[in-house]
């Protein structure tokens, strides 16, 4: 069983309730744990054996060009996605930060993680 870990991938986004958020933009980091069974790729050494990280970083950024209001379903969404679109995932952990959020505060950022077992 590998643990593959895609960390802190970068994206600028619409993404947020406020009418300012959704006209400006902001950064968000994503941070992507996934479990699959690597013994074919182990021993092949053939990505046609594993699971593409490359085009899994690519669906990633392909979600975040529709906005969203909220970041649960934002996250919702890329688990939910990546979980149909490769079924060699046995497990799947999301977290999406949105950094600088307009809190009225200084803040790092707030995050949702949502994770998903087969």
């Amino acid at each position: 069983m590998a643990i593959v870990e895609l960390e802190n991938m970068s994206f600028y986004a619409f993404h947020g309730c406020f009418e300012q958020e959704q006209i400006i933009g902001t950064h968000f980091r994503v941070d992507l744990v996934f479990e699959y069974n690597s013994s074919v790729a182990e021993e092949s050494d053939s990505i046609q054996d594993a699971v593409n990280y490359l085009s899994v970083y690519q669906t990633i950024k392909e979600l975040f060009a529709t906005p969203s209001h909220l970041l649960e379903s934002l996250t919702r969404r890329i688990l939910d996605t990546l979980m149909q679109e490769y079924p060699q995932m046995e497990y799947c952990k999301v977290k999406v930060t949105k950094l600088n959020p307009p809190l009225g505060g200084k803040l790092y950022g707030v995050c949702v993680t949502l994770d998903k077992k087969r």
